[in-house]
């Protein structure tokens, strides 16, 4: 029995103070969910519906593709994370036994699956496996956000193909391509597929699912071309630079004086900011300086840099410029610079350009890579709106909440903890491996970022805590509540979910609290109506309101929300 009377939907009027995204506001007004501590949540009964609803859609669509479900813990040893490499990961929860043995609390369980296949896999007979769970989740964050989208700990479901070689992952990949297309459709999100990286997972590819909404935090480059990908890893045609400078036979140097940034060297020698070449001085992990150049009006991607580098780096600190290029940071530049430079492609074939003159307040203009300073070249920028997709397209950029993510690992697990099997031939064989996440609290944070009104909450009907609010504005004793109480039966005979508001408060705070909440269909039943023959309804997207005769009002309210997105 699901009666507003006995159950426990503690809605506020105000927000936290500190929330800032919609999902954070309306989780905490609608009684969904209560933080403990800085990213830890407690999922309250009607949020939990919601999250288990997603559960079941993602169960069902991962069983179809013949993945089967188990089971794994949280702990885990350290060992296994020493042997891939990702113990020493900064968001990774560390922590001992009473023994003083090393262990991990999961962020993702690839090395425990891992281990399970090299113990029990050992023939090409045994492949291809897709196995998957359910687990909480646990990650260090330094900086937990956004109510339930960025927090410490977590349910994700997480799958693991195995297969025999790269054409076996691939199979497998495309597998979960098609499941998490129906689950996310079956959802009723807004969503799109783009390319990724593959960040601290490693591997060798990988695609993220994306929902639009003003509170994401990645940003997502877009094309009517159907171009999509993360903008940590998209890459475009720049826009052209207008109003560049005429080439020169050699560089000539101008005093700049005080003039550090692109926009004061542009502004004092009348030149676009494109035509000025940003140089960053950055220090690389075991391979010392290097000196990366941007066009003055693009933004290093730090992602991009990493992979260009094939290691981590961090920007040299003013006294380490000094030292390297005997000049203060805002004048450097790479013509007779001291170190490695690597220039981003959008810089390749320019000329009558300024940088640093690696001399204070002095800068060179007339400057043209391969000509006068020889870099390596490299994909660097962050993309920016305007440029144009590989199939000449506009890009376009929006904020995005990722809702789920595919990797191929190849064998970046199976390697280092030893998962093999014996082929056709006898020879032993790496397994070729592939990860693949969705997070079911995102999932119910992008519903309610998409599809909120000032009102609150409208549910896509596939994740709604409840299917119908049945609200009564009947008391004890009178007709309307009798005539509540039996079609709160009938409905639910329907096969409907149903909330039953049977409080004695008064019509607006039930009608207020409806809305908050946000089920799809609400039926009212008050005086007005039964002398009438009928029950209200509201269609709570657009908030439409109509009315159904009374005989047979639950087989119709079925009908009518089946029709609902």
């Amino acid at each position: 029995m699901t009666r507003l009377s006995r159950y426990f939907l503690p809605t506020t009027r105000e927000a936290p103070a500190d929330a800032e995204a919609v999902s954070h506001k309306l989780t905490v007004r609608a009684g969904l969910a209560r933080q403990v501590g800085a990213g830890f949540w407690t999922w309250l009964p009607a949020g939990w519906r919601a999250h288990r609803k997603v559960e079941q859609i993602v169960r069902e669509e991962l069983d179809a593709i013949g993945a089967l479900e188990m089971l794994m813990p949280v702990i885990q040893q350290a060992e296994t994370w020493r042997r891939t490499g990702r113990y020493d990961i900064d968001e990774v929860f560390k922590l001992k036994d009473r023994r003083g043995a090393d262990f991990v609390l999961a962020m993702s369980h690839e090395e425990n699956v891992t281990w399970h296949v090299s113990r029990e896999i050992r023939s090409y007979r045994d492949l291809p496996k897709l196995l998957y769970h359910f687990q909480t989740k646990e990650r260090d964050e330094p900086r937990p956000r956004a109510g339930v989208l960025r927090t410490r700990e977590f349910i994700m479901k997480d799958s693991y193909s195995f297969d025999v070689d790269p054409e076996g992952l691939e199979r497998s990949y495309q597998l979960h391509i098609q499941a998490y297309d129906r689950i996310f459709d079956r959802t009723g999100l807004e969503w799109y597929r783009v390319e990724s990286d593959v960040g601290m997972m490693g591997g060798f590819g990988a695609h993220e699912y994306m929902a639009p909404c003003g509170a994401g935090e990645n940003d997502v480059a877009l094309s009517s071309a159907g171009y999509a990908a993360n903008v940590e890893v998209a890459s475009a045609t720049p826009r052209p630079v207008d109003g560049l400078p005429g080439p020169l036979d050699a560089p000539e140097p101008v005093e700049t004086p005080g003039a550090t940034t692109v926009e004061d060297v542009a502004r004092l020698l009348g030149v676009p900011a494109g035509a000025v070449i940003k140089a960053m001085p950055v220090v690389a992990d075991g391979r010392g300086p290097v000196l990366v150049l941007v066009r003055g009006d693009h933004r290093l991607n730090e992602i991009k840099l990493q992979n260009a580098l094939g290691t981590p780096a961090r920007p040299a600190e003013a006294g380490e410029v000094r030292s390297i290029f005997n000049a203060e940071p805002g004048f450097i530049g790479p013509v007779g610079a001291p170190v490695e430079v690597l220039a981003d492609e959008a810089l390749r074939g320019l000329h009558g350009l300024v940088t640093g003159g690696n001399e204070h307040d002095v800068h060179l203009r007339g400057v043209e890579p391969g000509r006068d300073f020889e870099p390596t070249w490299g994909d660097v920028r962050r993309v920016e709106e305007g440029d144009t997709c590989p199939n000449g397209a506009p890009i376009t950029i929006e904020p995005a909440i990722e809702v789920g993510n595919i990797f191929k690992l190849g064998t970046r697990y199976s390697d280092p903890l030893g998962a093999r099997y014996l082929d056709e031939q006898g020879k032993e064989q790496l397994i070729w491996m592939g990860s693949y996440g969705i997070g079911p609290a995102r999932i119910v944070a992008a519903a309610i970022e998409q599809h909120a009104d000032e009102q609150g909450i409208s549910w896509p009907r596939a994740v709604a805590p409840f299917d119908v609010e049945l609200v009564t504005l009947g008391k004890p004793g009178e007709d309307a509540r009798e005539v509540a109480d039996r079609l709160y039966d009938e409905l639910r005979d329907q096969g409907l979910d149903v909330l039953y508001d049977d409080r004695d408060g008064s019509a607006g705070e039930k009608f207020a609290d409806a809305e908050l909440l946000g089920c799809p269909l609400r039926l009212t039943i008050g005086k007005r109506g039964l002398e009438a023959g009928e029950v209200d309804v509201q269609v709570r997207r657009a908030q439409e309101k109509r009315s159904l005769p009374l005989e047979g009002a639950a087989a119709a309210a079925a009908e009518l929300w089946a029709s609902l997105p």
